[in-house]
């Protein structure tokens, strides 16, 4: 059923694609209204789609005579990798990508990546809220066709399995574990002995019923919203990352925009980051009661140092050779100096 009502949405793309071509990807005549397509691989009740919803509605609000937003969620629009390459071209107007993803864009988004670079939650909260920070990797795209307009807090990333539980780093020898498809996180879970698996996110699920793979790394919404609970039933909180998924939007359709629309759309940016992490927290709370009560899954508190330890290398190494990241680097360990891990 997902796979038909995609083809529906990339068919219709495709129409309102080649009439675009026509009007510079503005409008057909003076008087149409501009359809602004943002895609995103969450489902329709994830903060993510929430948040962006809230933007359509505030933007038409503000710009409804000029402007007709329409949100695609569950990967209508294609593949997270298949809609950032649509967001290049400006067949569509905005996409939600991961930092993982982005990273094969630019190397400036490696440093996201790095398992333990924010010592807590506040931490990694503070930083990104700082544009001195953010602004160099946000900006670092524009080459490729697009950027980075706002964050949204993807919460922290953790070890679930189908069988062995993870308590120890030991305990990942041998396990096939999916791995977001980044050169970071393939080279972090070689370090902690595991078998990295790249794989998209929408396959995850058949792949950890069949057993392809033993187990994945995710926040807790992809055990309710994905199903992944039904399968694995070990949660362990390593807290190995913090990243953000990032809404990027087209230079085509940004670029485009005079200054009094331009500070809209900025507000209205500001209005995703608000209302995502709002509605992050309460998210996080129902999978995590939900998970527990209705799929059975055991919540694990392992000691992170040990997993800490081995991957603190990659920050050197990181920082050898991206010379030029490190004063982000050491903004971002400033901010953790403020706001220590509390374990």
């Amino acid at each position: 059923m997902k796979k038909r009502y995609r083809a529906v949405a990339l068919a219709l793309l495709l129409t309102m694609t080649v009439g675009m071509t026509a009007g510079c990807g503005a409008s057909s005549s003076e008087n149409a209204k501009k359809i602004i397509r943002i895609g995103h691989n969450q489902s329709t009740n994830h903060p993510t789609h929430i948040a962006l919803l809230a933007f359509e509605e505030f933007i038409e609000e503000e710009l409804g005579d000029k402007y007709d937003v329409e949100v695609f969620p569950s990967e209508l629009l294609g593949s997270q990798n298949e809609m950032v390459q649509l967001t290049q071209t400006g067949a569509i107007d905005f996409c939600v990508a991961s930092n993982s993803l982005l990273e094969t864009f630019s190397d400036n988004y490696t440093l996201f990546n790095l398992p333990y670079l924010f010592a807590s939650s506040e931490a990694y909260h503070a930083a990104m809220d700082d544009e001195n920070i953010t602004g160099p990797i946000f900006e670092s795209t524009k080459q490729a066709g697009f950027e980075a307009v706002t964050w949204l807090d993807a919460g922290t990333r953790n070890f679930y399995t189908v069988d062995t539980a993870i308590e120890t780093p030991d305990d990942l020898k041998g396990m096939k574990i999916r791995v977001q498809q980044s050169p970071t996180n393939v080279e972090m879970m070689d370090r902690l002995g595991g078998s990295a698996t790249p794989m998209g996110f929408g396959d995850v699920y058949t792949s950890l019923q069949s057993k392809i793979i033993d187990g994945a790394e995710n926040n807790e919404l992809a055990l309710t919203d994905n199903g992944h609970g039904d399968v694995c039933k070990n949660y362990s909180y390593d807290m190995h990352q913090m990243i953000p998924d990032i809404l990027i939007g087209s230079n085509t359709f940004v670029d485009g925009l005079d200054s009094e629309e331009r500070a809209v759309f900025e507000e209205g940016f500001e209005l995703v980051n608000q209302v995502q992490r709002e509605e992050w927290v309460d998210a996080v709370a129902e999978a995590k009661e939900r998970a527990e009560n209705e799929q059975g899954v055991t919540f694990l508190y392992p000691d992170t140092e040990p997993f800490r330890e081995i991957c603190l290398p990659m920050h050197d190494s990181m920082l050898e050779k991206y010379p030029d990241l490190e004063p982000i680097y050491e903004a971002i360990q400033a901010y953790n100096e403020e706001y220590p891990s509390e374990e």
